[in-house]
């Protein structure tokens, strides 16, 4: 009897918010032109009849973008409504590799979230909330609106725009930074931020069946990318840090949770697969995870393949050796499996019409 096929690969589905100036729509046009030969969806939200910012966006996407004028996303759909919209960029036809939702900049993000793990839709999966702030007027914005604060508690990861224009950049950076929950906070200039953050960018050969551990982790291609544009090769300022794990001895289920329940701060995803031995001797473990957000998804070992846990970790500031030392600390051989030691990690198994649950 053949075993049954991994379940498709879920679209992960970003939130961009930010309050009304801060740089949004220049950060997604950043990374339309840098996707690496991804393939981006947007769902551009623009608050009036005129949608500017969708006009700005959909000629770099053609038909990959949906845009919702006069109202504000979070206010005038509900959560069925916005599976409409991403069942649409979702078609298998179109080949979307990243979805991105570009609030408008009087969106509410806890909302948004919230309308994004209720969706029902099998085919996608949160991809984190990225907040954009000015810099140069942060002081102001937060002055005239509150709420930023608790918007930047909830953000998975923040970038600083507009540093060139700021007088005081390192005193804003380190002030974002006392108001973010772990989360990964970015300088920038221009919405310039490395795409490898939000989305894996494509290896330059097509994909075919499962994602290989090299295509998980092409640590070198944005390095590649900038020398080969020259002159640009300044622009991005905030590389990322990143890590691989590969371990042929299992990984100890209660130790890995105990890894990841306590994440550190600035590490904003965790990508791979996990073996977990005599715990579940018929399958590996594909994780997804983005900020505080955690998904594991079981499906069968490749026939004939070694029986390795390949992991990439990216984020910003990370001590790679202490995460690489404590993940080391997970490893073990014992020939026997705990009864109850899977139970931690079955708790973030969900099937693809389960809700999906954040802390707020």
């Amino acid at each position: 009897m053949s075993q049954p096929s991994p379940k498709p690969q879920q679209i992960p589905v970003v939130v961009l918010a930010g309050f009304l100036g801060s740089g949004k729509t220049t950060l997604l046009n950043h990374l339309l032109h840098r996707s690496g030969g991804s393939r981006i969806g947007a769902l551009v939200n623009d608050f009036g009849a005129i949608e500017i910012d969708a006009m700005a966006v959909a000629g770099a996407l053609g038909d990959s973008t949906v845009s919702l004028g006069n109202g504000c996303l979070c206010c005038a759909v509900d959560a069925s409504e916005l599976d409409q919209y991403l069942e649409r960029l979702a078609e298998p036809g179109l080949g979307i590799d990243v979805i991105v939702i570009e609030a408008s900049g009087l969106a509410e993000p806890q909302e948004l979230v919230r309308m994004l793990l209720a969706s029902e839709h099998p085919g996608v999966v949160y991809g984190g909330l990225v907040e954009v702030v000015d810099a140069a007027e942060f002081d102001d914005t937060r002055a005239r609106h509150p709420e930023i604060d608790r918007h930047l508690a909830l953000a998975d990861l923040v970038v600083v725009n507009k540093l060139d224009r700021a007088a005081d950049g390192e005193r804003v950076l380190g002030l974002v930074r006392t108001l973010v929950d772990r989360a990964a906070v970015v300088p920038a200039t221009y919405g310039r931020i490395d795409p490898e953050f939000l989305f894996d960018c494509r290896p330059s050969e097509e994909r075919i069946g499962q994602l290989s551990f090299d295509d998980l982790h092409e640590t070198d291609l944005h390095e590649t990318d900038l020398h080969e544009e020259g002159d640009h090769a300044g622009h991005l300022h905030a590389a990322y840090d990143s890590l691989s794990f590969v371990s042929p001895v299992p990984l100890d289920p209660r130790r890995l949770m105990t890894f990841l329940d306590s994440r550190p701060e600035g590490l904003y995803r965790i990508k791979g697969y996990v073996d977990f031995g005599p715990h579940d001797v018929r399958n590996r473990y594909a994780v997804h995870a983005v900020g505080r957000f955690l998904r594991f998804y079981p499906e069968p070992w490749p026939a004939g393949g070694e029986r390795l846990t390949q992991l990439v970790l990216i984020g910003s500031g990370i001590d790679a050796a202490a995460l690489e030392k404590e993940l080391e600390a997970s490893r073990s051989d014992a020939p026997h499996a705990d009864e109850h030691g899977m139970w931690g990690v079955l708790r973030y198994v969900r099937e693809p019409e389960e809700q999906g649950a954040y802390p707020v």
